[in-house]
């Protein structure tokens, strides 16, 4: 990009005019540099940006399913009771209400799924939620593993949330349609005619029979013959 020499002007004005045009070009490549480098950063704060934006929706999923597991209602133990001395004839048997049993962690497989939910039925009618809401809220509070956990999430981020679910009724026949086995009387029907897998082997009498019976039940056997042949 130098100037071609003029022969008319003299050295030094030819001198300075080439250390213009190298001050240029190093200014050229800073202006280049420069540009690049904030290019660079650019694309960095928007990949952060992208980032705080994704924690920042994770930590208000996080939020909304510990408030509504706050709201939860707890099972207060009564208080121990004091002696009263009172005339006979005040005083009236109380009603005895049992303690029930938290169900234990739920993680998809087809095999729990009826005793899961029916554990949560149990506990849930001998408590008070004010609300279905509560009552579907709790029941997704234990399920947190496995597939399980992915269809709570699936609930929880859905637009409408626990609210998609009209009443306990229509969560309860969603639940049975995720988790509960397909066709239990058929898959029964299945192993029990299955000779070279359902053996007692080395099973104790008492564990044969019993696994034996929910066989039947599930299989809605009541013919005796039936019974004979596939025992």
């Amino acid at each position: 990009m130098s100037q071609l020499a003029n022969p008319d002007n003299p050295p030094e004005v030819l001198a300075s005019q080439d250390k213009a045009w190298t001050c240029l070009l190093h200014l050229e490549n800073q202006v280049q540099l420069t540009q690049s480098s904030l290019t660079h950063h650019t694309t960095k704060l928007s990949t952060l940006c992208q980032t705080t934006n994704h924690i920042s929706q994770s930590l208000q999923a996080m939020l909304e399913h510990l408030s509504l597991i706050s709201a939860l209602p707890l099972v207060v133990e009564p208080p121990l009771a004091t002696l009263v001395v009172a005339p006979i004839a005040l005083l009236s048997p109380q009603p005895w209400i049992p303690h029930p049993m938290f169900p234990d962690a739920y993680n998809g497989a087809h095999s729990g799924g009826e005793c899961f939910l029916q554990s949560c039925l149990t506990y849930i009618h001998l408590s008070t939620f004010d609300s279905n809401v509560l009552k579907i809220a709790w029941v997704l509070s234990y399920i947190k593993t496995g597939w399980a956990s992915t269809y709570a999430l699936w609930v929880f981020y859905h637009p409408r949330g626990i609210g998609s679910f009209a009443d306990w009724a229509t969560f309860e026949e969603d639940f049975q349609a995720e988790f509960f086995p397909i066709d239990p009387a058929k898959t029964a029907t299945l192993v029990l005619c299955d000779r070279e897998q359902y053996r007692q082997e080395k099973q104790m009498l008492d564990e044969y029979i019993n696994s034996f019976q929910v066989l039947v039940k599930q299989a809605t056997y009541s013919n005796n013959l039936q019974l004979c042949l596939v025992f």
